[in-house]
Order: C-alpha cells, then structure tokens, then sequence
C-alpha cells in the first residue's frame, strides 16, 4: 500500500515487506557503511529478515514514482512509557542514497513515521542523532523535533 504523506509526486512510501528485502539490504548495507562499517550484504541482509520475521520493527521505502527504485529508507522500533502506559516508536535509522538526497525523500520518510505513530496512537515519536550531524539536526528541527534537555542517555556497552 503506497502512501503519500507530505511526499513529492515523484516519491512514494510504503510499509516495507519480504519482497523489498533485496532492495533493502542495500540501502542498509550502504547506511551502514555511512556510520564506519564494514560493507557487508550478508549481514545487512540477514539481520533486516530477521527483524521482518519476527515483526521486531517498521521499515518504510521510498522509492522514484517512475522507476521503482529503492532511494531510502527509515527503521522504527517500539518502545513504551511505563508511566504514561503508552507506545512510543524509535526512529532509529533513517537513510537516503546520496544522489536522491535533496529532493525531499527523508522529509517523506519521516512524514510516513509520523502518520504511522499517530496512526498507531503513540505517545511519541523520538530519534537520537550525532552531535555533528547539522544536516539530520536541521531537518529534524524544521520538522518540529525538540532536543531533550533534561535528560541524559546512558549506554552500557555488553560487546
């Protein structure tokens, strides 16, 4: 089911099944690469059929209008507010192929996020980004995002 939220005419997102596993697993492999991996398809592969068979997550395409091609991609897994007994979902990649960045492929990605966590009747929506990354941080921003101040997140590194 392809779904337009806020996406320019020549994009279109839609829930991504097993049959844009393969178009997937290279666009994962690519964002992985983008964040100082090693490429690996098998990997990529493997670990986005895993999280399909065992609906561990929501992976949204886009892809050109005409062509079909695979420009991007966003991740979101869920989480819960144990205070508020409410969902939240964690968007937690978001990836678009260089020569399809700036022609409004991520806005729509995150367009569909948001109509999907809306639609699911989350709590809210959040994202963590690196603190150099000016490109994600304004577009998050002029999207609405707000960055958390009163917080801070911990990690425990088991590996």
């Amino acid at each position: 089911m392809s779904d337009t939220h806020a996406a320019p005419a020549t994009i279109t997102t839609a829930r991504a099944t097993f049959a844009d596993l393969a178009a997937l697993a290279g666009l994962f492999d690519a964002y992985r690469v983008f964040y100082r991996q090693a490429s690996d398809l098998s990997i990529a592969h493997a670990f986005l059929e895993q999280r399909l068979q065992r609906d561990e997550s929501v992976i949204f395409v886009a892809r050109d209008a005409a062509s079909g091609e695979a420009l991007g991609f966003t991740q979101l897994y869920p989480s819960f507010s144990s205070v508020s007994a409410r969902r939240i979902w964690v968007l937690n990649d978001l990836f678009v192929t260089q020569q399809a960045r700036q022609r409004g492929v991520a806005r729509a990605l995150m367009a569909r996020a948001r109509a999907f966590a809306a639609e699911t009747h989350a709590l809210r929506l959040v994202l963590e980004t690196a603190e150099d990354n000016a490109p994600a941080q304004a577009l998050y921003e002029s999207l609405g995002y707000v960055r958390e101040a009163r917080t801070r997140h911990y990690a425990l590194a088991l590996a």
